[in-house]
């Protein structure tokens, strides 16, 4: 069996660019209430995370996500549980963290904080939101139809493309993701998920040429 690439073709490097770009929300990062770790594949949340709470960005910490088909082999536990570990082996306190298990998507994982948050007496103005870098504009448009009262802030490693597709691994995999999160941008607006996003015609250009060269795993239904 071979190995995945983890190089962006060449004839693709433009449109996948593209579409990594659009997602970068380049939010300038500033002191939050809560610093919230989005569960996902991508273990770099966690250590996003730690970073910032570091840095004295944000004196607490959420970390959300129960499992997706995509994780369940990776995160046995549940997503948050093993990102909190990693926080903990990371060094920060136990106390500082604050585990939502449940949540499955996106939705979810701004409402079940939300609930955590204020079951615990926890007053909320400000969320830094870490995600993988093309999950921002769609964790931003979600957490702001859900949560329309605090500002949102967000937050990713700052890695280039290439060195993020090496760290995952699988170029098909990454590419799929952001053809997949572009198309959510317009459909979960449209469902009424998310507030609307703008989406430049060059960026919708780039993500239908993905779709025609066969990037739809993650595509939803329209």
């Amino acid at each position: 069996m071979n190995a995945p690439t983890v190089e962006v073709p060449g004839s693709l490097r433009a449109d996948v660019g593209q579409l990594w770009d659009y997602h970068d929300l380049h939010h300038e990062v500033r002191p939050c209430d809560v610093g919230v770790g989005l569960g996902g594949h991508d273990l770099g949340v966690a250590d996003h995370v730690v970073d910032l709470y570091r840095a004295g960005r944000f004196p607490l910490i959420v970390f959300t996500g129960a499992n997706a088909p995509t994780t369940a082999g990776h995160f046995p536990r549940g997503e948050a549980v093993h990102y909190r570990e990693r926080a903990i082996e990371l060094g920060v306190p136990d106390s500082a963290i604050l585990v939502e298990p449940r949540a499955t998507n996106t939705a979810e994982n701004i409402e079940y904080t939300r609930e955590l948050l204020g079951s615990k007496g926890i007053p909320v103005s400000s969320l830094l939101l870490v995600s993988r870098p093309y999950q921002q504009r769609r964790a931003f448009a979600t957490a702001k139809k859900i949560w329309p009262e605090v500002e949102i802030v967000c937050s990713s490693q700052r890695l280039p493309l290439d060195e993020y597709v090496r760290a995952i691994g699988d170029v098909s995999r990454v590419i799929n993701m952001l053809v997949g999160d572009t198309q959510r941008i317009t459909v979960y607006a449209e469902r009424g998920f998310a507030i609307p996003q703008d989406v430049p015609p060059e960026v919708d250009a780039a993500y239908r040429r993905l779709v025609d060269a066969g990037y739809v795993s993650r595509l939803v239904p329209a």
